[in-house]
């Protein structure tokens, strides 16, 4: 064992470890997706919002303005806001999806 090198035992706990980063980024990116959804919509998993027994349910606020975050595309921010593609690229003519960037204020609403 004299003439081993080292880098032949931490290979395996380094690629043990690679692989629980992912899964860790993956299982939290899972998490931020499911608790994204809009009030009413239902998972994959199948699971619907209800409101509370007893207490009522509150107006969803419509927003006139939505601000782009990084990675947004126009059909991501129709579906996240749930507002038609064709209606916000009937508000903002000027809206370029190749050129999208992050603070870029896009109207939703008249």
């Amino acid at each position: 064992m004299a003439g081993r090198s080292p880098a032949r035992f931490l290979a395996p706990l380094a690629l043990v470890a690679a692989a629980v980063a992912l899964l860790l980024v993956l299982s939290n990116s899972r998490d931020t997706e499911s608790t994204a959804q809009p009030a009413g919509v239902t998972s994959a998993a199948g699971n619907t919002a209800t409101p509370a027994s007893g207490k009522k349910q509150r107006k969803r606020r419509h927003r006139k303005v939505y601000t782009v975050k990084p990675g947004d595309t126009p059909s991501g921010i129709a579906e996240k806001t749930g507002v038609p593609l064709e209606d916000i690229l009937a508000l903002n003519p000027t809206l370029d999806p190749q050129t999208l960037a992050p603070g870029t204020k896009i109207r939703l609403r008249k």
